[in-house]
């Protein structure tokens, strides 16, 4: 415990992990041969165990900080829909076509993704000369 308490930092807010940092801005630390998210542990420790298939959002938006109160066990699907991933879909203008997304051209699915309706009907075309061709030559 000595240990993974000397890695945190404590402010006024975040507890910030300072011992490895994993290329996902996430931090990590092992004990004995086995590795650990900070986050998770600290979380564990002081509140309890985390609820089976849920995953801890950081509500200050801060992958270091490893302050319980800072995270809430939510789905994935919540936690993507909270997290800069989904701001960061929400920025684009066009899709990966080049189709602007406007609210015509626009639909979202029950995911929550957004879809272009050109490049939708294009594949649906697509799909249907496609089989079209392929019954044809069955008959």
């Amino acid at each position: 415990m000595d240990r993974f308490w000397k890695k945190v930092k404590k402010t006024d807010s975040c507890w910030n992990w300072t011992g490895i940092k994993r290329s996902d801005g996430y931090g990590a630390f092992v004990i004995e041969n086995k590795w650990f998210r900070p986050h998770r542990f600290a979380y564990e420790l002081i509140k309890g165990e985390i609820p089976p298939g849920l995953v801890l959002d950081h509500l200050c938006r801060n992958p270091l900080c490893v302050n319980p109160d800072h995270l809430e066990p939510v789905t994935n699907r919540e936690n993507v829909r909270r997290g800069l991933a989904g701001m960061q879909n929400k920025l684009k203008t066009h899709c990966p076509h080049g189709h602007e997304y406007t609210e015509e051209n626009t639909y979202t699915s029950n995911r929550g993704k957004r879809n272009c309706k050109t490049c939708n009907r294009e594949r649906t075309r697509k799909a249907y000369w496609e089989n079209n061709e392929k019954l044809e030559e069955n008959q």
